[in-house]
């Protein structure tokens, strides 16, 4: 299955989520926080902390621990 993440083409697993795509390919964290500009990534894992926050195909705000990925995804960090 084919997705882009910040404009770069990657390769993922069925049923992956986007937080567990992100993983696997190394990216542990994929935000900061906003006053400490401290990394962030996944915390809580089950959608509760909202740390995990990535836009898929234009919509901003989407949980990574959340989201399946489906083949063409564009998701975004920031």
């Amino acid at each position: 299955m084919k997705v882009t993440i910040d404009g770069v083409e990657h390769t993922v697993e069925p049923g992956q989520t986007v937080a567990g795509a992100l993983l696997r390919l190394g990216r542990i964290s994929w935000r900061t926080t906003r006053n400490a500009d401290r990394p962030r990534g996944v915390f809580c894992g089950i959608g509760v902390c909202f740390d995990c926050l990535v836009e898929v195909n234009g919509v901003p705000d989407v949980r990574a621990c959340q989201r399946l990925l489906v083949d063409g995804d564009a998701v975004g960090t920031s």
